[in-house]
């Protein structure tokens, strides 16, 4: 079986959305901790719209917030960005459900994931397409800026990595020629570290030159690259965006209480691979559902495992976010380069 994952760099535009929104996540918790955010962006060109639901004490800076975003990217000349503000203040109706009874944000299903694969347990193909990203990065190669996107095709059956994809924006005065022996040693370095081979496929900018891009080739939005967040693909997704939630949003404090679980479940042995899920319903503390598949490599029975999480975990929103801090994370550690495998995140302990 050959199985693709993808990743997108920082400087992709949904990206861009998506660390504007966490960032804002982030300034109104380090604030006011009881804050209520759902926060949007979108970005096309110069142009920022920020949108959504605030109750909060404190009054965050949008655009100075965003502008601190673009320049961690890397993105030039952000006094030239607008933005524009459309925030209220959360509905008095999901407020009464969230604040009296300590319920769901929302209702909605989480998926969580964990394998034994790799040393983050993640899915091999996703990891090491995160990985060369971030070591593309880390080379700070002046001709090339911030948007990329890396694809790892990766036979399970042979163990060997069969295709490796990057398409990464330049500069104009750069032909692919120049920049793909750099591109093809990050591929190679990243699959090494993986100890995975590196006679593959290799593909550098397919289509050509890449010269325009982020917000100025695409527009982008929050939310849009949930896949990229998560596991690649690899096993399923409840279909919710985490990025400018607050934790009261069972979207993104259950996602990341089912990893946790998954990775548990698998560290304590009881299975090499494991997917959890919960569904909430809105207002409600508990879940409405709890169900774990193991794909055949359960040791014991899954119906153990049920009780197991059942008897070990207090699964209300409440109890979830007292259990990880998600009061006090940095969301900006999160908001690009996926929401797992990274040390220094308490569902990753």
């Amino acid at each position: 079986m050959i199985f693709t994952s993808e990743q997108v760099s920082c400087g992709h535009p949904d990206k861009i959305c998506d660390q504007i929104s966490d960032a804002i996540v982030t300034d109104c918790l380090q604030h006011d901790r009881h804050s209520r955010v759902a926060a949007e962006c979108l970005i096309k060109d110069y142009n920022i719209v920020i949108a959504g639901e605030v109750t909060s004490r404190h009054h965050p800076d949008y655009q100075a917030i965003a502008r601190r975003a673009l320049c961690s990217i890397g993105l030039t000349e952000p006094e030239k960005y607008t933005v524009q503000v459309y925030v209220s203040e959360q509905s008095r109706d999901i407020a009464l459900g969230v604040d009296g009874s300590c319920g769901a944000g929302d209702q909605g299903m989480m998926f969580g994931y964990a394998t034994m694969e790799t040393p983050e347990m993640l899915p091999i193909p996703y990891a090491v397409a995160t990985y060369a990203l971030q070591l593309l990065r880390r080379v700070h190669e002046p001709t090339l800026l911030p948007d990329a996107k890396a694809q790892v095709s990766y036979d399970y059956d042979s163990g060997r990595i069969t295709t490796f994809l990057i398409s990464t924006q330049h500069r104009a005065d750069v032909e692919v020629a120049d920049i793909r022996p750099l591109v093809e040693r990050v591929m190679e370095m990243a699959a090494q570290d993986y100890c995975l081979n590196t006679d593959f496929k290799k593909l550098v900018n397919p289509t050509g030159r890449f010269v325009l891009g982020s917000s100025f080739a695409d527009s982008g939005l929050t939310g849009r690259k949930i896949i990229a967040d998560t596991y690649g693909g690899m096993c399923r997704h409840g279909g919710g965006a985490f990025s400018g939630k607050d934790p009261t949003k069972v979207d993104r404090s259950g996602a990341y209480m089912t990893r946790k679980i998954a990775r548990d479940i698998v560290n304590l042995r009881f299975a090499d691979r494991c997917e959890v899920q919960l569904a909430y319903a809105i207002g409600i503390a508990e879940p409405v559902s709890i169900s774990v598949d193991c794909f055949g490599t359960e040791r014991i029975p899954t119906s153990f495992i049920e009780k197991y999480i059942r008897t070990n975990y207090d699964l209300t929103p409440k109890g979830i976010i007292d259990r990880l801090g998600l009061l006090t994370v940095d969301y900006n550690m999160v908001s690009a380069y996926g929401h797992f495998g990274k040390s220094g995140l308490p569902w990753e302990e």
